[in-house]
């Protein structure tokens, strides 16, 4: 799904320019120019691309992917045992705007206007909501852009160390390379606290057991008592945890919400 919010599409297009304008700053402007002739120009070219591609097949996952959307009834449905019967020893709501039941800790987005299940929050920087289907995408996503923003500020003050052949006779690529550099340098930074911050969010979330939706309208962790690790591969699958680093698979992601009858 895309949703088409013009803020979120800034976003994404301010996304993939920063992306872009980190990769050129490192080949153009810090390893030709420090590490021509050394074996390590190439290997750096390799992993720092490799870096984004991963950091972009995950964007690009969470922003495509359905969060995890209430499906909408195929008909007008009839609410008068909303608080009786199965539903209401579940927890199921309704939501008004969608008319529809929904599961417990699915919450309505007015940007998506839709319901997602275990709803975090509405994210610009991927135009979408961040919900059970497509939060791991979004974990991997800030991993990514932390890691890269780590490499760049390490590679470009490695650049300052090493000699840089040629610069002395040619002050006008000297003076480019540094402004260059400078400018990487707070794009990483500023990207790198901003991205950590969010993680630590996300992960206090995740631990917690309590989204963001629910930290707001102060409703505690859904369950208590859950192991750590559990509440992990709920949101990333039941695989090995160094698999859940990779973007490209979420089917063994548990979705601990199943529909009921009224919503086919």
């Amino acid at each position: 799904m895309f949703v088409k919010d013009p803020c979120g599409i800034i976003c994404i297009i301010v996304t993939y320019l920063a992306v872009l304008y980190a990769d050129y700053v490192i080949i153009k402007w810090v390893i030709l120019q420090t590490m021509r002739n050394s074996l390590w120009g190439p290997l750096h070219v390799l992993v720092f691309n490799t870096v984004i591609f991963l950091l972009s097949f995950a964007h690009l996952r969470a922003v495509l992917s359905d969060p995890g959307t209430v499906p909408l009834p195929q008909s007008r449905l009839d609410f008068s045992d909303i608080h009786s019967g199965e539903l209401g020893k579940e927890d199921w709501t309704v939501c008004t705007r969608c008319e529809t039941y929904r599961p417990p800790r699915a919450h309505h987005c007015r940007i998506c206007n839709r319901c997602v299940k275990r709803m975090d929050h509405h994210c610009p920087w991927i135009n979408n909501c961040v919900g059970e289907r497509n939060q791991k995408f979004f974990l991997q996503f800030l991993i990514y852009v932390g890691i890269l923003a780590i490499y760049s500020i390490t590679l470009v003050a490695l650049s300052w160390i090493r000699e840089c052949p040629g610069c002395d006779e040619e002050i006008n690529i000297k003076q480019a390379r540094v402004l260059h550099s400078v400018v990487l340098l707070l794009e990483s930074a500023l990207f790198g606290m901003f991205v950590s911050a969010i993680l630590v969010d996300q992960m206090q979330a995740i631990l917690g057991d309590e989204t963001a939706v629910e930290q707001v309208q102060h409703q505690g962790p859904y369950r208590k008592h859950r192991p750590r690790l559990a509440l992990l591969s709920e949101v990333c699958g039941r695989t090995h945890p160094f698999w859940w680093l990779l973007p490209f698979s979420n089917s063994n992601i548990k979705l601990d919400t199943p529909l009921l009858s009224h919503d086919v």
